[in-house]
Order: structure tokens, then sequence, then C-alpha cells
């Protein structure tokens, strides 16, 4: 057998910053742009909602209309397979005071107290991502803490239309201002598209600062003055220090389940697909519990197809529903509610809850 003698084991020296609370050094989730549960696009967009591409909200205010979408255009060479789509259709070139739009990123408190915000050790952030436009000039990124209403910004430039560039930016750490230790949002990573008065006309807050909207997205070029407009990011990282590393892949299985915890699609686009059981409690009703695989942040709200993209399997026969409704849920489970306009179900026994095809869905959101 071979023996490994050693004299001596030295302290290792330099600054070590600890990881958070998944072992990634990557705050951001799904910074790849590689899981869209919701959907691969989605047009006439004019207000803020989650839209595609997972954990990204589209915030929009009276800044023309849009349409977002997972693309495959991507920077050569760097590994990349998707990147998200932000594409002008309908254009506003002349902005109202309190036009806004931007995309963001929210983390909870619990996942960033490693990062020691308000305390004299508060680390820095640096935030490193891959971009392309072919609307050149200065575009700015933002931390916001959302528990103490403090902001920084800081400007990057586009300088080559229609090129894909590397950006990074480092940010002061905040020595001011705690994060709550809980599961809501906390933090925001803001990145800025088009900005009305409201928030372009102070001076930009390079340094943590109270929040004055006036000060957040100064100099911020308008993205929305023209359909020909379009806008692409990828490999988006936000991490502990003041120097960006490589981007931090995940498998794709890892990074699904991340996005699982503040949105899940639990009906499979195909038919016949067993997905949940239940008692039948009436002649017209079951109630099916579908469970949650992970735990999701908090009690989800639900969105759902058709009632009729679903039916109740009972006593060796299948009856499509006519309404569909959540009755409770949690973080672990939801229990629905599922109705048929006949009398099929005899009181007491069980059904299986399947689905009808290719447009069946049940989107469960749990997003901050």
């Amino acid at each position: 057998m071979s023996e490994l003698k050693v004299d001596k084991v030295s302290p290792r020296s330099g600054t070590y910053v600890s990881l958070n609370t998944v072992g990634s050094k990557n705050i951001i989730i799904n910074g790849d742009m590689s899981i869209a549960q919701r959907g691969t696009s989605a047009s006439g967009l004019t207000a803020s909602t989650y839209s595609t591409v997972d954990r990204w909200l589209d915030g929009i205010l009276t800044a023309g209309t849009w349409t977002i979408s997972q693309s495959t255009d991507v920077p050569t060479g760097q590994g990349f397979s998707t990147s998200m789509k932000i594409d002008c259709t309908t254009a506003n070139g002349s902005l109202s005071a309190g036009s806004l739009f931007n995309i963001q990123q929210r983390f909870e408190g619990q996942n960033l107290q490693y990062l020691k915000k308000g305390t004299a050790n508060a680390e820095s952030l640096t935030l490193s991502f891959w971009v392309k436009s072919n609307k050149t000039g200065t575009y700015i990124a933002e931390l916001f803490d959302n528990d103490n209403s403090r902001n920084i910004s800081k400007s990057y430039t586009i300088n080559s239309a229609s090129t894909w560039e590397k950006k990074t930016i480092t940010f002061a750490g905040d020595t001011t201002g705690a994060l709550d230790n809980d599961n809501n949002r906390s933090f925001n990573l803001d990145m800025w598209l088009a900005a009305g008065t409201d928030y372009t006309s102070g001076t930009l807050a390079t340094s943590w600062e109270s929040t004055t909207s006036a000060n957040r997205a100064v100099g911020q070029v308008n993205l929305a003055d023209n359909t020909a407009n379009e806008w692409y990011i990828t490999g988006v990282q936000l991490e502990a220090g003041t120097t960006a590393s490589d981007f931090e892949f995940l498998p794709y299985d890892m990074n699904l389940q991340r996005c699982k915890r503040y949105c899940q699609e639990l009906a499979p686009k195909v038919n016949d697909c067993r997905i949940a059981i239940g008692e039948c409690p009436q002649s017209n009703r079951c109630d099916p519990i579908l469970k949650f695989s992970p735990e999701m942040r908090a009690a989800p709200s639900f969105t759902f197809s058709a009632a009729n993209t679903f039916s109740i399997y009972s006593a060796n026969a299948s009856t499509d529903l006519s309404s569909i409704s959540l009755d409770s849920s949690s973080s672990i489970s939801g229990n629905l509610l599922c109705n048929v306009a006949t009398t099929p179900f005899t009181g007491g026994s069980a059904g299986q809850f399947i689905t009808n095809g290719t447009s069946s869905s049940i989107l469960a959101s749990a997003e901050l």
C-alpha cells in the first residue's frame, strides 16, 4: 500500500468568500436562460409579468409593447445554448415621466445572509454577463435592497451594434441595512432598458444610498423608441467578491430544480397522463391532490388551462371536467376541486386526474 507523508500543513492565505446556501457561487438562478417552463415566447407584453424564461420578471410600465422569448442566438464558443431576447413591437419614443422597463431577478433574504449586508464586513458583488443589441449606448444595471429601500446603480456601454459583448461590473458592499432572514423578497438585480424622467432626472447612484427614484437609471437609452430595437442577454452571474469568475454552468436538472422552487408546470403536455389521485366526495366532483417537487418557496397561486383539457378517470370511465379550481395549497401540495357536468362518480370512490392532450397546463407560481 502506498503511503503519503506530510511534514506540515500551512493555513491558507488570501481572502475567501463563503458560498451561498445552495453551494453555488452564482446568486442568479437560470443565468444561462436554459429553463422556460411558461413557454419559449410571449408577445403583446405591456405590463409587469413573469412571461417566458424562468426567474426573470419583465418590469414594464407604459414603455411600449414587447415580445420576450428564449432565443438560440448566443455568443460563439462560450458554451451557451440559449439567451433571452427582448424585441420591441410597438414603439414609445416619448416616454412619460413614470415609464420604465427593466428585467429583474428577485432574491430571498435568507439566501443572501453570507453577504453580511449592513455590517462593516459587507461583501462586494460582481456582475458579469453577455449582451447584444442593435441600439448602442448607455445602459444601467442596478442592485436594489427591497428591505431597506436602498440601491446602487452602475452604467455599462453597448459599443458595437448587434455584436455580443461581455460586461463586468463591481458593486461595493453596503454597510447599512441588513437583509431580512426569511423567504420573502429582499434584493433585486434590475437590468434597465427604458426609463422616464422620474428615474433619470437626478444623479446616478453609483454608491449605495437611500433610494431616490430620480437617481436610479440616469443616462439609460430608450430601447422602446423603435420597433427595430432588440436586446439579448445570457451568462448572467452575480457573485461575492471584486472579480468575475467564469460562468458557473449547472446541469440542466439542477437548474430546473432551482427554478421549481418558484414555478412548477405540473401537467405534462401529453394525452392521458395520470398526474394525481383524489377522492370523489360527490357524484359530480373529484378532489385530487398535487404534490410539489421540490417544496415551493410558499403556498403558490395556480393558473389552469381550459377545464376540458383534463379528465377524471373513475370506475373504468373517463369524464372531461366542466370546471377546475384551487381549493387550498401549501408549499408542499395543492388540493383541487374538479367538477363534471354529469354524475358519473360514486361518492367516496377514488378518481385519477389525467391530462387530455398537449394543451393541458397547471402552472403553480410562488414567485417573489
